[in-house]
């Protein structure tokens, strides 16, 4: 799959070879691609085209394309925004508490492994807190290490009951009975598509 002939039919890129004054070119982005950093390229090109979010088919196929070069990062990278365009972009500052006080001992890995309760501020039937589950990317790093702090990036499990979180709102992180983290919200952002995906599809 040609990485970018998908980057050109998404105006991402200019056509090979006619570079202009504002836009970075295929040449400028390959080491990038080449080196499994495709979060760090794919935001630039987003940031230069500045135009409506990109479709679900675009990360589909980006992702297939990082598998096909057995790029893993950046396959998981594609899928992950594959899911966001499902369930809306949700940003964050988030600080983990110290190894002392929840007794993790090693970093979160950043690449959308773990999968933490978050108090988003709804409540069970009972009247209780009712925590919600969200994936968790931390940008631009491969880790978190306890005591840390990152722009992160949330994907709910049931976004419906993330509908209410806005920018500003503060959320805690659980992994256990003590507060693993708090992250302060930057940014909300809706779904691009209906938030049920095709049968097959999705990360596998």
């Amino acid at each position: 799959m040609d990485v970018l002939a998908l980057l050109e039919a998404a105006s991402l890129l200019p056509p090979h070879g006619t570079p202009t004054d504002n836009t970075l070119t295929a040449d400028d982005l390959w080491d990038y691609l080449a080196h499994d950093q495709w979060e760090i390229a794919l935001t630039l090109l987003e940031e230069l085209r500045g135009t409506d979010p990109l479709p679900t088919g675009f990360w589909k196929s980006m992702a297939e394309a990082a598998e096909e070069l057995r790029l893993e990062r950046s396959r998981a990278w594609c899928w992950w925004r594959w899911g966001e365009t499902r369930s809306g972009v949700l940003r964050a500052e988030l600080t983990l508490r110290p190894a002392a006080e929840t007794g993790r001992l090693l970093p979160v890995l950043g690449a959308g492994v773990l999968r933490p309760l978050w108090n988003v501020g709804n409540r069970a039937p009972d009247g209780g807190i009712s925590l919600n589950i969200a994936s968790l990317w931390v940008e631009n790093a491969l880790e978190l290490p306890p005591g840390g702090t990152a722009l992160v990036r949330l994907l709910p499990l049931t976004p419906s009951q993330w509908r209410h979180v806005a920018p500003g709102d503060v959320l805690t992180m659980h992994e256990s009975a003590p507060v693993a983290g708090t992250a302060t919200v930057l940014e909300v952002g809706p779904p691009v598509e209906p938030p049920l995906p095709a049968a097959g599809e999705g990360p596998r």
